[in-house]
Parts: structure tokens; sequence; C-alpha cells
């Protein structure tokens, strides 16, 4: 197999049970926190509550992501489904800071309203959504180092498990020390943190669906190394993109030296495919040959 075409795909079918056993256990644990917040007066145990839910909402779309980008392409769906992961990726990031943002107005009007909570079944609570989410981010941190969709949901999960932390030292601290307002600056805190954890996904996501070049891709650096292949006059007109986390795309054109056969053109191509794979990982090349033809020879050209 050509190695400009090797495609890193990991346990899926393992992905998906992960998946679906994380989303069983926020949903116990967001039902457990609901019943709990509103019994014990603990708007962090409630935003919690409301974390876990985005949660499972966002494991949920990684989960029907992840089987959709098995699908077949099609004649309609030329490419299948495989952006539905980054779609994916938006959505959870999105909802992060979304969540993040309602925590906060209401810390601010609970802050200046602080309430006398039931703190035992607050410390409780919490205890078991640090040892759920504690579970789940187990289960998914292999695939969240390879995948965007795999590592949206492993953020909310991770994030949780740290927000489900700083209510249970709320919980303790209102208990012992009757400090109730800890409860509004706690879910303060752990909104901040969900908005600068969800923005850095937001933004890379959103790149993604936009095709920008990947970040650490320098085109001028692509160009440079092609131009220096035998043949090669000059790669222009040159687009790189990620169509999913597994693969990136180069699509240019390639001014040659000489009016060179489609079987010697067939042997360049080879050679150039594998100089990208194994320079920058680029796995996908679609190039258009040209000679001696007059049109823009600029390396980034607007359609």
């Amino acid at each position: 197999m050509d190695p400009s075409h090797v495609h890193n795909h990991q346990h899926p079918d393992l992905r998906g049970r992960n998946l679906l056993i994380s989303i069983f256990l926020n949903i116990l644990i967001t039902i457990a926190q609901v019943i709990g917040g509103l019994v014990s007066g603990s708007l962090s145990l409630l935003s919690d509550a409301l974390h876990n839910f985005s949660d499972v909402i966002s494991l949920i779309i990684s989960y029907v992501a992840s089987k959709l980008t098995k699908q077949k392409a099609s004649a309609s769906r030329t490419f299948g489904f495989k952006r539905a992961e980054i779609l994916a990726a938006f959505i959870n990031a999105s909802t992060l800071v979304i969540v993040a943002v309602i925590l906060i107005i209401e810390a601010v009007k609970r802050f200046f309203n602080p309430q006398e909570i039931e703190s035992s079944l607050v410390i409780w609570l919490s205890i078991v959504a640090i040892l759920g989410n504690g579970f789940s981010v187990l289960l998914l941190k292999r695939d969240s180092k390879s995948n965007l969709n795999m590592r949206s949901a492993y953020l909310h999960l991770i994030t949780d498990m740290l927000a489900s932390v700083a209510v249970l030292i709320g919980g303790l601290l209102m208990k012992y020390y009757q400090l109730y307002w800890v409860d509004s600056v706690l879910t303060f805190l752990i909104a901040v943190y969900l908005i600068w954890v969800g923005w850095d996904l937001l933004k890379t996501s959103t790149k993604m669906i936009m095709l920008f070049t990947p970040d650490h891709i320098n085109i001028e650096e692509v160009v440079k190394t092609v131009n220096q292949i035998p043949k090669v006059k000059k790669l222009h007109h040159v687009h790189i993109w990620n169509l999913s986390d597994d693969e990136l795309h180069l699509e240019a054109h390639l001014d040659l030296y000489e009016n060179i056969s489609i079987t010697e053109f067939d042997n360049l191509l080879i050679t150039i495919e594998n100089v990208l794979h194994d320079e920058f990982n680029i796995n996908h090349v679609t190039i258009q040959p040209e000679y001696d033809k007059a049109d823009p020879k600029e390396i980034i050209v607007q359609d």
C-alpha cells in the first residue's frame, strides 16, 4: 500500500462502546445531581448537573458522529460523513461556552443572595460524580490523543470531574465553616475554566470546518520541498486542509519543465506523494500537471 494513503483508525468499535458506557454513567450522575441540587439548594451542584447534562448531549453527538464516519461514500456524499466528527467537536465546544455563560450569570446572582445549603448531600454527590467522570475519562483518554471528536468528549468529562472536585471542596467548607458564598465563587470559577477549555477547541474545530491551513503546516516550506524534486518547475495554486483528524489533503497545480508522458507523471506523482507524506504527513494529494500553461503561478490563488 502506498504510504501516502495510510490512515489512522484506532479500534472504532471499542471507541463506541466506551462512549456508550460514559453516556450511561453521566445520565445517572445528572439525575442524581439535579435531585440533590434541588434538595440541598446548592447552585454549584446544579451547575455541575447542568454541565453533566451537556456531557450527555456531547457524548451522544460524539457517538453518532463516530458511527456516521464509518458510512460509505456515495454519489450524493462523495466524502461520506468523514467530517461529522469535526462538526460534533464544534457543537460540543459551543455548548461548553454557552453553559459557562449561563453559570456565570447565575453565580453572580447567587453571590449577592447566598442561601443555606445542605452540604452533606453536596459532598456525597460530588464524590459520586468524581468517581463516575473519572472512570469515563480513563475510558476515552487513549482515543482523545488522536481524534478531535473524542478529545471534545474527553474535555467535557475531565472538566466536569474537576468541577466536581471543586464542588466537593466547597461542600466541605460549607459543612465545617458555613461559608455558603463559596458555592457561588466555585460556580463562577468552574464557568471560567469551561470557557478557557471550550474556546481552544472551538477555534480548532472552526478552522477545520472553514478548511483553513492547519497551524503546523507552512505552505511555503511545502512548495519549496516539492520544487526541489527533479522535473518540477513550480508547485502553485495550493490548498491544504484537514478533511478529518486522519486525513490531511493537498490540492495544487504543478508546473513542469518538460512535456512529459502520463507514465512519467505517474512516477513523479508517487515521488511527490511519498515526500509530502514523510515530511508533512499529508496523505491525500491531488495535483493538476501543467506545461507552458498561461495562468497565475502564485502559491495562493483566489478561485
